[in-house]
């Protein structure tokens, strides 16, 4: 199996609303690969996917009309040709040959290898310098970028820029971090994580087999830690799947129930409790449902847009539109309403979204203030390395801009609040 087919089959799953993670489990002709095939079909698809707006703006300068809507097969594998000339740095007689050949040996792409050989063969000669030229922005859909420039000025560009780099693997480990540093040799972020300085596969590296840390990008650990010092104390972690937070909490000391409504994620939770050797009570229901005993204080990473993400999701700009933004905004405010009545009265809701977008940030927050919610402002010295991420109203907001220097960081915004 031509791994350039599998990385197109991965692209038209992904046009067709498929998250990339579900199409790497449910695409043939990816799963009939293996090896070295496999790793590059798999890094072919997500180099496009970064950069996707910006090869279709290169693209569309060499073909007289679009390629008719219904031949996904040949527009995904010809932007697959022109990532690997623009942003692999394929030589173009084997990134050409190779695409043109792929088209040939498709049913569905067949009648566009002519085509394609032109097209790629101008993309070889002229792409570069008119990528050089497009305008900061250019790789996402234009509304995404729109919405980022109106929110964020000046810092726009450098976001834009910040999620054409593949993301470091960060680690949450339960004790020792200096030691874990050392020993993984890797480096330690200004709060606490580790940062492993080459990828690996995480299953082969020290400490995985007797579950000593686990995955968890650095901006993501740090909600856990604005709860305070939770140690002996019943904690919710709502819409907890896959279960970094959960596990922060566990290693914290606190009695940690753990809620979800996917039962598929929830079992991956349920390994990595077993493997890391930490304790909390899983329960799969819906979060607006749930009903429980209050608890000294809950944790809901509420869905969202996932836009804070792209470094490691870049499908999500894709697959995302701007109504959804309302809509998961509205579904966040619910989720706040819901916890109410699970929180004891002097108990603290730590609210978080991996999302950029200010409605589904500051947003809530403002809608939850006017409902019985006041804010408890996060103190710039509460833990060590967060000083430039808390905004003066006291909440935290990292971008992917940040720490540009060590690899970047996740978008996230959270926000502390107490019952009034």
């Amino acid at each position: 199996m031509n791994p350039r087919r599998a990385a197109t089959e991965l692209l038209v799953a992904i046009e067709s609303g498929q998250p990339l993670d579900d199409a790497l489990t449910r695409t043939r002709a990816y799963a009939e690969l293996e090896g070295r095939d496999r790793a590059f079909a798999r890094a072919l698809a997500t180099a496009t996917l970064r950069r996707l707006g910006a090869i279709d703006a290169v693209l569309a300068r060499f073909l007289q009309r679009p390629l008719p809507e219904t031949a996904v097969h040949a527009r995904n594998l010809l932007r697959l040709g022109a990532a690997q000339l623009l942003v692999l740095q394929t030589p173009p007689h084997a990134a050409v040959g190779e695409t043109v050949e792929t088209a040939n040996a498709m049913r569905e792409a067949r009648g566009f290898a002519k085509l394609m050989n032109a097209v790629l063969r101008r993309v070889s000669r002229e792409g570069p310098s008119i990528l050089e030229q497009l305008p900061p922005g250019a790789d996402l859909p234009a509304w995404l970028y729109t919405r980022w420039r109106a929110a964020y000025g000046d810092d726009a560009p450098r976001i834009a820029q910040a999620l054409r780099d593949e993301a470091p693997l960060d680690l949450s480990v339960k004790s020792d971090p200096v030691g874990w540093a050392q020993r993984l040799v890797a480096a330690r972020t200004p709060t606490g994580s580790i940062r492993l300085t080459s990828h690996a596969a995480v299953d082969t590296l020290p400490g995985f087999t007797d579950g000593d840390w686990w995955v968890q990008d650095a901006a993501a650990a740090l909600p856990a830690l604005i709860i305070g010092d939770m140690s002996g104390k019943r904690v919710l972690d709502l819409c907890a799947a896959p279960g970094g937070k959960t596990l922060q909490l566990a290693a914290m000391g606190a009695h940690v129930t753990a809620v979800d409504k996917s039962a598929q994620r929830l079992e991956r939770l349920r390994e990595n409790l077993a493997r890391t050797k930490l304790q909390a009570e899983v329960i799969c229901a819906d979060a607006l449902e749930f009903r429980a005993e209050p608890f000294d204080a809950i944790l809901l990473d509420a869905p969202c847009t996932s836009t804070g993400t792209l470094r490691r999701h870049p499908d999500v700009a894709w697959l995302r539109r701007p109504g959804d933004v309302r809509t998961l905004a509205d579904l966040q405010t619910r989720l706040i309403d819901a916890a109410v009545r699970l929180l004891k009265p002097d108990g603290r809701l730590v609210y978080a979204v991996c999302s950029l977008e200010p409605e589904e940030g500051p947003g809530v927050i403002a809608k939850a203030l006017g409902r019985g919610w006041k804010r408890a402002p996060i103190d710039a010295e509460e833990f060590a390395g967060a000083a430039s991420f808390i905004t003066p109203e006291g909440d935290l907001r990292t971008k992917p801009s940040d720490w540009a220097d060590i690899g970047g960081l996740d978008g996230f915004f959270a926000s502390r609040l107490v019952r009034t």
